[in-house]
């Protein structure tokens, strides 16, 4: 009855002046132009919900991350899955009233304020969303720690760790404290990836009303129903039959052929007819396909089928483009020009840097085709993504920025000055203090993180430059361009042979970048459904805080508990492979410990992938002519270039498997399910997502604790991976890599 009062008080708010609503058309449509303020939003159940998912969500991201198929707990997870635990709390607890202390502001308290309400939800969902970090699944600081114990074992305190996730994780309060003015209040600043977030909210709160006689299932049940079936059948894939994580089926027919399961394998080849019946599968790197929009959907699916099937195939056996057949087809290892395995540990020296004489001994590093191919599409992103959005959206841009500071106040933001804004000084503080702590780190504790203190400051300086741009860029287009290549490029030339100086760089450059992006959208989020200001900072503080504490605390569990992870030497059902990690540890050893003038500068094999920064620079702007040419063709716009080219940006250590699944699913649900089944679309889609997600984190979490920590196995065909051995051989002539390889020499 409240939300339903509510609804109709801002509905009547919202008409009595039209002149003061949104002046963006999708925010009138979605956004309603109402409040009310009496909605408790500061409440027990926000609280303990909200504290739970943030540590739920946090355990179960880091947890999956380590995982050869890692799935990603998401906001809208979490924003489904705590709904009827909200509505739970508000029939169950006690409605008796207390008076709260004098220190606490007296007045009147009680565990159950009424009935649970939108704006506790809104709140819960930004608590959780901490443990989210920024579309990583985990404090991207974590795999600091990860690479430097697993893969170079050397060791860091639990203090420095701890230091390190937390300040780059929450320098960004600083950098978004300072934007929040320009890219929060204006409407022209209109987020349009918070109005999914606003619709989701809006359909789960809206009275369902079903005709009688109506054979449907409420949106409670239906979720429940998915998440039991989700649940069972994850036991499947998860422990009984592995195998059909990746059904390779060209493996199984072409048996000894090398070629065939190259292209075969869904795992370690280009995964030519590879599908999965494991959602772990689909949904780990890009996230669930069915909160995809079918246009990103079908760019992504062009980008893909273009580099996989056209590009690399030509590239390795059309012109065997940097020896290419001398090593695997996909892969992120490291190799020495012979095909063996780079020896990574053989050039580290006691001092944590690259010993110069061992490197020259072992010669330069090689990379697989695919590889090398995939940095130069990085290249080439970030160049067409800058140049894109120049050329279509500048213009619009630089208008609307201008408007936003001369537009008188939209309804939304008038009602917002009901509520006590946040005293600047706070974010200040926040950053003064995590700026002198991050000091300290590389000052006094420099020697495990090897960043000198002018290199903090570098990092900072380009985080805060970039932000405002980016924020904007995020505000108008829902396109956020990255700066972890450009970091990592940047102090790779000027620190060269430290590889924990540039990934630290990175995550400080990059990372609290990110951060205040996060920030700044779940601001707007709470700028439109009318978030107290306040209870937004302190949510999303501790929220940050507990997260990533929690990352680290699973992390240091893992990382001492489970033998060998992220290993070579793991078994092939083995799940803790660490893809995520194994590619991070790459990119600090070709940008830090060798640094990027002996792979992609002159002394190094890969120059040549320096072309991308020009051609993605280039690609928009024939796009660009084209459309000025042919004004006509309206197909000409919707080219998108750097969606185009960074359609694979995941891979590695996303795999084809990964790609062809989310691509046919995504298919399936958003464009064939949302054309001609919309109803059913708009009542489930989403809440079969969450379902899904949270149906096989109970039961990976299940197995492991009742099975895998006890090493209770089962062996047979189907546990024994996906049956593609020779996927990872070359096929060069004469390549011997020693008599316990099952690669047949040609």
């Amino acid at each position: 009855m409240g939300e339903a009062a509510a609804d109709e008080r801002g509905l009547a708010a919202g008409v009595e002046d039209e002149e003061e609503t949104s002046p963006i058309e999708e925010v009138r449509l979605t956004v309603p132009p109402g409040d009310d303020p009496t909605l408790p939003v500061w409440t027990f159940r926000m609280w303990s919900i909200g504290l739970l998912s943030c540590a739920l969500m946090s355990f179960l991201n880091q947890f999956f991350s380590y995982r050869t198929e890692p799935l990603i707990v998401t906001q809208i997870t979490v924003q489904v899955a705590s709904l009827p635990v909200g509505h739970f709390m508000a029939r169950a607890l006690p409605r008796r009233s207390f008076r709260a202390p004098a220190l606490l502001g007296g007045g009147e308290w009680s565990l159950n304020p009424g009935p649970f309400n939108m704006k506790e939800h809104v709140l819960i969902s930004i608590f959780a969303n901490a443990g989210y970090a920024f579309g990583n699944g985990q404090a991207y600081a974590i795999m600091v720690v990860d690479i430097m114990r697993a893969f170079y074992y050397r060791s860091i305190s639990f203090i420095a760790a701890w230091l390190l996730i937390i300040t780059t994780q929450v320098l960004g309060y600083g950098w978004a404290g300072l934007m929040r003015k320009y890219v929060v209040e204006p409407a022209h600043m209109w987020w349009p990836g918070t109005l999914v977030q606003v619709s989701l909210f809006r359909a789960l709160h809206e009275k369902e009303e079903l005709p009688n006689g109506s054979r449907q299932i409420s949106r409670s049940k239906f979720f429940l129903v998915a998440l039991i079936c989700s649940f069972a059948w994850y036991v499947v894939p998860g422990y009984l039959f592995p195998t059909l994580t990746s059904i390779s089926w060209v493996c199984w027919v072409f048996s000894k052929s090398v070629t065939a399961q190259q292209l075969g394998s869904g795992m370690t080849g280009l995964g030519l007819g590879a599908f999965t019946l494991d959602w772990t599968a689909v949904s780990s790197f890009l996230f669930s396909p069915l909160i995809s929009p079918f246009f990103a959907t079908a760019n992504i699916f062009i980008g893909f089928v273009l580099f996989v099937y056209i590009f690399t195939p030509i590239a390795y056996w059309g012109f065997d483009l940097y020896n290419a057949k001398t090593f695997p087809i996909f892969t992120s290892h490291l190799f020495m020009s012979n095909g063996t395995a780079y020896d990574i540990t053989a050039i580290v020296n006691k001092q944590f840097e690259l010993d110069l004489d061992a490197y020259n001994q072992l010669g330069r590093i090689n990379l697989s085709i695919f590889f090398a191919l995939a940095y130069g599409l990085g290249f080439a992103t970030i160049a067409s993504t800058i140049t894109h959005v120049s050329l279509f959206y500048g213009k619009e841009i630089y208008h609307r920025f201008r408007a936003s500071r001369k537009e008188k106040p939209d309804i939304h933001t008038k009602l917002m000055k009901k509520y006590d804004d946040i005293p600047r000084w706070w974010f200040y503080s926040l950053m003064a203090l995590s700026l002198t702590v991050a000091l300290i780190l590389c000052t006094v504790l420099k020697h495990q993180v090897q960043l000198p203190w002018w290199g903090l400051l570098l990092a900072c300086g380009m985080a805060f430059i970039f932000t405002l741009p980016i924020s904007i860029i995020t505000a108008t287009t829902n396109q956020t361009p990255g700066l972890n290549i450009i970091t990592e490029y940047a102090i790779g030339l000027i620190m060269p042979g430290y590889p924990i100086a540039n990934v630290c760089f990175k995550v400080y450059g990059y990372m609290s970048m990110s951060q205040a992006v996060a920030f700044l959208s779940d601001f707007k989020l709470g700028h439109y459904m009318k978030i107290p200001p306040k209870s937004m900072f302190l949510v999303q503080c501790i929220g940050t805080i507990v997260a990533g504490t929690v990352n680290l605390g699973v992390a240091w569990w893992l990382l001492g508990s489970v033998k060998d992870i992220c290993q070579d030497s793991l078994p092939p059902d083995s799940p803790w492979t660490c893809p995520g990690d194994r590619v991070f540890f790459d990119a600090s050893v070709i940008w830090g410990l060798v640094g990027p003038r002996r792979i992609f500068g002159p002394q190094g094999n890969y120059a040549a992938i320096n072309w991308f920064f020009l051609i993605g620079t280039a690609g928009p702007i024939v796009v660009y002519l084209f459309h000025k040419m042919f004004p006509n063709q309206k197909w000409i716009p919707l080219i998108n270039l750097p969606v185009l080219i960074g359609a694979t940006a995941m891979m590695p250590p996303a795999t084809a498997v990964n790609y062809n699944s989310w691509l046919l699913i995504g298919t399936i649900f958003n464009f064939f399910v949302f054309r001609y089944r919309k109803k059913w679309w708009q009542r489930y889609n989403y809440i079969l997502s969450a379902a899904l997600d949270v149906g096989v984190v109970f039961m990976g979490v299940l197995l492991y604790f009742s099975l895998s920590m006890e090493n209770r196995s089962i062996d047979w065909w189907g546990t024994a991976g996906e049956h593609c051995p020779l996927a990872k051989c070359p096929t060069a002539k004469g390549v011997d890599l020693g008599p316990d390889s099952v690669c047949p020499v040609f």
